[in-house]
């Protein structure tokens, strides 16, 4: 079993893609915050420096990539700038009406920076460790790339179909986009220190066999001591590993995702909350109802009523 995308598909990813680019010098915008999504940023041509709180400043070239997981503003321009103009205004200034390419600037089709700009989102209130050990940034340069040729491949594909007027490009390079953060995320959790022990997590003999039985088997009364006798280790031992590598404790770990899978029932299925609470593990809708209200702040039966 494949933990990663069943993470990724039960928090519900999902790309979008808002505007590929052609600025011309000088150029600013700041890119406004996006609560519960992750921002992406590839330059096809030219420079962009990319400004983001605290005054962390980077300079990307052709083939760079940056994500944003955490949707935080940031400012994109053609060199070190204090302040740039809101990305509204911008558009309402050059009258963007979101169809086709953003053009900024005298288009200058030598001295342009060429981008492509999407963003990520997740279900509301998705959660998992995964997402809270990622960076404020994660940037993938041109040599990086050459060294996940996967990566690389995916980010070619995106600039060939963005950059074309063929019929479906858009789904293509949504489609496309998503697979690249997946990427994106194997990458970053080998080489992000902050993310390493999740990596030990999910290479352990023992806690990633734990992982896989809880994510099989969501519904399974799973105590420590039953999942410690599965993997072969004492229920203390166990237990101190898991936590170290997860960042949190295997209970703990199954509850919240029991309410994650939870919310993909209640979103994406018709079944009754009391089939949602069986499937989930919980011995009675009452339990589940007092724990998904606890952990979300709304009963499941207004939560989805709040859908429609």
């Amino acid at each position: 079993m494949d933990i990663l995308n069943d993470i990724l598909d039960t928090l519900d990813l999902n790309g979008a893609l808002y505007f590929r680019t052609d600025f011309s010098g000088p150029w600013s915008v700041t890119v406004p915050v996006l609560e519960g999504a992750a921002r992406f940023h590839l330059v096809v041509q030219g420079q962009c420096t990319v400004t983001l709180p605290g005054n962390r400043v980077m300079t990307l070239n052709p083939g760079d990539l940056i994500l944003i997981p955490r949707g935080q503003t940031h400012m994109l321009s053609d060199g070190p700038v204090e302040n740039a103009p809101p990305l509204e205004t911008v558009l309402e200034q050059v009258e963007y009406d979101g169809e086709g390419v953003l053009v900024v600037g005298d288009g200058d089709q030598v001295a342009n920076t060429q981008l492509i700009c999407g963003h990520f989102t997740f279900r509301k209130n998705a959660d998992h460790p995964m997402l809270r050990a990622l960076p404020d940034y994660l940037l993938t340069t041109s040599s990086m790339r050459a060294q996940n040729p996967w990566l690389d491949e995916i980010l070619r594909l995106i600039s060939r179909q963005m950059f074309s007027e063929h019929v479906g490009s858009d789904a293509s390079v949504r489609r496309l986009s998503e697979v690249m953060f997946i990427e994106l995320l194997r990458m970053g959790i080998e080489e992000q220190e902050q993310m390493e022990p999740l990596l030990l997590g999910f290479q352990d003999p023992h806690v990633g066999q734990a992982l896989e039985l809880l994510h099989k088997q969501p519904s399974s009364p799973w105590t420590v001591q039953s999942l410690a006798r599965e993997v072969g280790m004492s229920r203390s031992s166990f237990a101190d590993r898991f936590g170290e590598l997860i960042g949190q404790g295997p209970m703990s770990y199954l509850s919240d995702w029991r309410l994650q899978k939870a919310l993909s029932l209640l979103d994406e299925s018709n079944i009754t909350v009391q089939q949602v609470a069986a499937q989930t593990g919980y011995q009675s809708p009452a339990a589940f109802t007092r724990a998904f209200a606890g952990k979300f702040g709304v009963a499941p039966t207004k939560y989805r009523q709040e859908l429609i």
